[in-house]
């Protein structure tokens, strides 16, 4: 077995990426194909315009296989994660009848509406995809959480009419729910001659995007949380039980059946943040890192390295997309002076996606009783040691990131190691699979002036903001 190898797909919302890896867990190749700008016809609705989705991962597919160099025959298995509370409304065929739904569209978050005669399925992005590969019309039960008719102890469809009625979606309508680590089906003939994936290998069910993180990141204790650096940030943390009208989070299934994922309420436009920031500042900034030979993210990291802790005060916060129970709110940059350059606004949003974070994790396990020994930071922001190192002086605890940071991929490769029975337990796969990478201890100065600054003034800014946006709100939007 030790030339066999896997196909984890990670479907995001800015890009997707395809990577085989082998059965110890290295990335053996890869192909990435970034995402089309969403189309935003007007506000509240966000959509993938055209197939975006399905086209990108045939591109990042054939990408990654013209660089494999190994016997195709040896490719075991395929595990497929995607962006989780997206809406796929299908034909008969299972094309689309129309767009696919972004999480960020507010039709999402209401029950479904049948205004198009041609929709015969509605599914999620996992749905959608397992059925282009396979034709089948199955799914994984762990992408269901949100506006679906789904019994979430059981982890099948509801047995309630009244459920059914509330969400307005008939269940001749739905997909066949399957546990994570079972078969939805084999690739088929179609798919293979379009993405260059091997015709016949099973496609793994897997979970929900974070879920799939979560597992690739190696976290499976109640005291070591995943911060997630991603479009959307989040910190999770796995449990046993389903709990249910909690305040301080949510509960999420796992890539595990019948365990469940304690996520925090988190950052929307997260990581886009960084990248708006990046782009904002254009042809200077790009000039001038590749004057010095650096990626302009790698400069502004070293510009930002040289800016104090607190950033001479200067604070962000994120409100970049307003959470949809508080529309009024904006993004905000507080606490200007003339010291303040590129550096200290660049790094002020890391330090502003940190204390957020640091805030959401604490309500979040208080409400649980637990404590946090760890934190892992997956996503492609933790490549920076300035992020890491940031995020291990706020929270107080060393923040570690594993030599693999693209997490969803190698979860769902971890997902077909496991349900087609390489490894015995998700145990033993994360042991084989995940290598722990670089540690980062918490530099107790920056960590009692993170506390003092955001018990004293961060926590307190939208209790003075909140009034101002609210005034603001309807004579801009």
């Amino acid at each position: 077995m030790d030339q066999k190898y896997i196909i984890g797909i990670d479907g995001g919302s800015q890009s997707s990426k395809v990577v085989i890896y082998d059965l110890s867990g290295n990335v053996v190749c890869e192909g990435t194909e970034p995402l089309k700008p969403m189309h935003l016809p007007k506000p509240g609705i966000v959509e993938h315009p055209d197939d975006d989705l399905w086209d990108s991962i045939v591109v990042a597919s054939k990408k990654a296989m013209a660089a494999f160099s190994g016997n195709p025959n040896d490719i075991i298995g395929l595990g497929l994660c995607t962006i989780r509370f997206c809406r796929c409304l299908l034909k008969s065929d299972g094309t689309l009848a129309q767009p696919v739904l972004s999480w960020m569209d507010q039709r999402v978050s209401k029950p479904y509406e049948h205004d198009n005669p041609d929709v015969a399925y509605v599914t999620t992005t996992t749905g959608y995809m397992t059925h282009r590969f396979t034709g089948e019309f199955n799914d994984t039960s762990a992408n269901y959480q949100g506006m679906w008719p789904i019994d979430t102890d059981t982890w099948q469809w509801s047995n309630d009419p009244d459920v059914f009625s509330a969400m307005q979606i008939p269940k001749k309508m739905l997909f066949n729910l399957q546990m994570p680590g079972t078969i939805l089906g084999y690739v088929t003939k179609t798919a293979s001659q379009s993405t260059g994936i091997p015709e016949g290998i099973p496609v793994v069910a897997t979970g929900n995007d974070k879920a799939v993180e979560a597992l690739g990141s190696g976290t499976l204790s109640n005291d070591t949380a995943l911060i997630s650096l991603g479009t959307y940030i989040c910190g999770m943390v796995h449990g046993k039980e389903n709990p249910k009208g909690t305040q301080s989070f949510w509960t999420n299934f796992s890539n595990m059946p019948n365990e469940y994922l304690y996520e925090s309420y988190g950052i929307r436009r997260g990581m886009w943040t960084v990248s708006w920031f990046k782009e904002l500042m254009g042809h200077e900034l790009t000039k001038k890192s590749y004057e010095v030979g650096l990626s302009p993210e790698d400069f502004l990291n070293l510009e930002a390295s040289q800016v104090p802790a607190g950033s001479c005060g200067l604070m962000t916060v994120l409100d970049w997309l307003a959470p949809t129970e508080a529309p009024y709110r904006k993004g905000i940059m507080i606490g200007f002076d003339g010291r303040h350059q590129r550096g200290h606004m660049y790094r002020s949003i890391l330090e502003g996606i940190a204390l957020t974070m640091k805030n959401r994790m604490d309500e979040m396990c208080d409400e649980l009783g637990i404590g946090i020994n760890q934190i892992i930071i997956s996503g492609g922001g933790s490549n920076s040691d300035l992020m890491m190192q940031i995020f291990a002086d706020v929270f107080g605890v060393v923040a570690k990131r594993n030599k693999i940071n693209s997490a969803a991929s190698l979860g769902g490769a971890i997902s077909v190691a496991v349900g087609l029975g390489i490894y015995d337990s998700y145990e033993t796969a994360l042991h084989k699979m995940v290598t722990p990478g670089d540690s980062f201890i918490p530099i107790h100065d920056h960590l009692i002036l993170y506390e003092k600054m955001n018990q004293d003034v961060y926590q307190k800014i939208t209790q003075f903001s909140d009034s101002i946006l609210k005034k603001s709100y309807p004579l801009f939007n």
